[in-house]
């Protein structure tokens, strides 16, 4: 019972502290580990010491499982060479720099052990990264190969915290360290497939998206124990599996089953990740006293944890720009992948500590000499690099002027590609019908494949003032309709007039309906008060080369609407006559009307603010 209370306690205490940072717009893991730091002196609070085994093996597989349903194979396919140097030898490097600078600093420290201190620091951590990431809009080049990073090195750390901690006992040659080191890579990928190939065939063949999100919950464990067993990284072999069978979801999954997955993993990694954050902070007075104990004296014990938080900081640095300026002066081929000093300030001030690194210290022997001071040592790095470098990773954003992800360039891609599927639905669409199907059929799935594209344009323009897009209005009145709906059911359920699973599939259509409204909800609410205004693109086609910039000329009217007494929703201007009329959202659709009686195949957003172009011939945008 004791333990159940203190579990709640936990829960309540993390959606409390991210609900608030929320509300208030501060990075939740920094506030977390403050919060935890400062509870963990409280008397009612119990003392928290993180089991290694409990964090490596039932942790660390379902976060990074979580993070790897996010993660783009292509980008980490086009990231693999940096993906290797910052996972790998940047590892191998941070190790050696902060083994050497605690074997300096702390006096009768064990080569070995000191080395093995330096592997527990060299892996910064796929969850602070994503989630401080995240909150802090880093530029998406720069959060991507974090991320990237972030999900491989934890495997490169461990295998080398395994040799230093077996060279603490015994003297393993260095064919024997890179036989290991292989056989982690090798196995792990080799595991990872094998377990991925076999859930994708299980998958494929389920249509219960309750069974299907319980393959998911346990595809992390069997390919991290798997891979473990046989003595590769589980690590790897959990990520490896996550990407194939993210990969392969679309094709595998049902939607229903796609959708209940990541509600689910949404849940779960919001608790686990935000939950280990407190749990860090939580862990300070354990520390301090084991560390106060080994009679090294305070100012001794504050210059190890001190210099081995700075020697981490300082070779991450070192190695991040001796790369970048590596890669500038080679081949074509490097310099193609070179980093600018922007990219490699953020990539070098961005590499935060977590949970892998206070759990892979536990696994230091319990006979090492001063082992207390080299846990608290590890504390200091995750912590200091939280706060230090996370607190100001947002200045130094600003600082270097790096934009962050582009809301507007989101859009207009995301109002791209739904013209492509909506092309591409309707020929099928054409190819389906045979002419003996009701007209209102065909009209209504017309109509409903359109809207979704239509109310992806929506979203670029700056609605009039006393006037909602389509979209809007239609969101605005279903969901109306959709409680008066929901009322009378809720009404036959209290008064018991329908079968219990007739009222349940009644309701859960309404709320399948509801949901997808909420989304179109949470995507217009960023847009409304002003216009998204893309970048402008180079020209993508012959007639968009050949026409003038894009330039926003805003108008009062579509000229053909006020002829006709209809309405519009946004504007486009002919870049051959500069004939202002309306966009396909609008009832007229007088901007195509007309590109079919004049010819001129380009238009230009009339929207203020906004200056991409549209060529009607080859539907391409510029």
């Amino acid at each position: 019972m004791e333990l159940t209370a203190e579990l709640v306690a936990l829960v309540i205490a993390v959606g409390l502290v991210a609900g608030l940072c929320d509300r208030f717009g501060l990075p939740t893991p920094l506030v977390l580990v403050v919060v935890g730091a400062a509870a963990s002196f409280l008397p009612a609070v119990p003392e928290v010491q993180l089991d290694p085994d409990v964090v490596l093996f039932a942790v660390l597989p379902p976060l990074l499982y979580a993070t790897t349903a996010r993660t783009s194979l292509f980008d980490f396919r086009h990231n693999k060479a940096s993906i290797v140097a910052m996972s790998v030898v940047l590892v191998v490097f941070s190790t050696l720099v902060v083994g050497a600078v605690t074997w300096f600093l702390l006096p009768g420290v064990a080569v070995a052990a000191a080395l093995a201190l330096g592997a527990v620091v060299a892996p910064p951590d796929a969850i602070a990264a994503s989630a401080v990431g995240r909150r802090l809009g880093l530029p998406r080049r720069v959060g991507t190969l974090l991320e990237h990073e972030s999900l491989v090195n934890d495997a490169a750390a461990l295998i080398a915290l395994s040799v230093a901690v077996s060279a603490l006992t015994s003297s393993p040659s260095a064919p024997e360290v890179a036989l290991e080191f292989v056989w982690a890579v090798v196995g792990a990928v080799l595991v990872g497939g094998v377990v991925a190939a076999v859930l994708a065939l299980l998958r494929a063949r389920l249509r219960d998206p309750v069974l299907d999100a319980l393959v998911s919950f346990v595809a992390p464990y069997l390919a991290f124990l798997a891979a473990e067993e046989v003595h590769a990284s589980g690590v790897l072999a959990t990520v490896v599996t996550g990407l194939a069978l993210a990969q392969l979801s679309p094709r595998i999954q049902t939607a229903t089953a796609r959708v209940t997955e990541a509600i689910t993993w949404r849940t779960v990694a919001f608790v686990l990740e935000n939950g280990v954050f407190l749990l860090i902070g939580l862990q300070l007075p354990g520390l301090l006293t084991g560390a106060g104990e080994s009679g090294l004296g305070w100012g001794r014990v504050a210059l190890v944890c001190g210099g081995v938080l700075v020697a981490t900081v300082v070779a991450r640095f070192v190695f991040v720009f001796g790369l970048a300026g590596l890669l500038t002066v080679g081949t074509p081929g490097m310099r193609r992948l070179a980093w600018s000093p922007a990219v490699a300030g953020l990539v070098s001030w961005a590499g935060m500590r977590g949970v892998v690194t206070l759990a892979a210290a536990q696994v230091l022997p319990a006979d090492v000499p001063d082992r207390e001071v080299l846990l608290l040592a590890a504390f200091t790095v995750v912590v200091g690099s939280l706060l230090v470098q996370g607190s100001t990773l947002p200045w130094l954003v600003r600082r270097v002027g790096m934009p962050a992800p582009d809301p507007a360039e989101d859009a207009l891609q995301a109002a791209e590609l739904g013209d492509a599927a909506n092309a591409a639905g309707l020929a099928r669409l054409a190819e389906l019908t045979t002419g003996d199907e009701p007209e209102g059929v065909v009209h209504r799935l017309r109509d409903r494949s359109t809207a979704r594209s239509h109310a992806a344009w929506e979203r670029l323009g700056r609605p009039l003032a006393d006037q909602d897009t389509p979209s809007s209005v239609y969101a605005r009145l279903r969901m109306q309709m959709l409680d008066a709906e929901r009322e009378v059911v809720v009404r036959a359920r209290d008064g018991g007039t329908a079968p219990g699973e007739v009222l349940e599939a009644a309701l859960s259509a309404i709320d399948v309906e509801e949901s997808l409204l909420d989304r179109h909800e949470e995507l217009e609410g960023g847009s409304r008060d002003q216009a998204l205004a893309p970048r402008p693109r180079a020209a993508a086609c012959a007639h968009l080369a050949a026409a003038p910039p894009g330039v926003s000329h805003p108008e009062s009217a579509c000229v053909d609407c006020l002829a006709e007494g209809s309405t519009w929703v946004h504007l486009r201007t002919c870049m051959a006559c500069g004939h202002v009329a309306c966009c396909d959202s609008s009832p007229r659709r007088h901007a195509r009307v007309h590109f079919g009686t004049s010819a001129h195949p380009v238009v230009v957003s009339a929207e203020p603010d906004e200056a991409w172009r549209w060529c009607w011939v080859d539907d391409e945008l510029g």
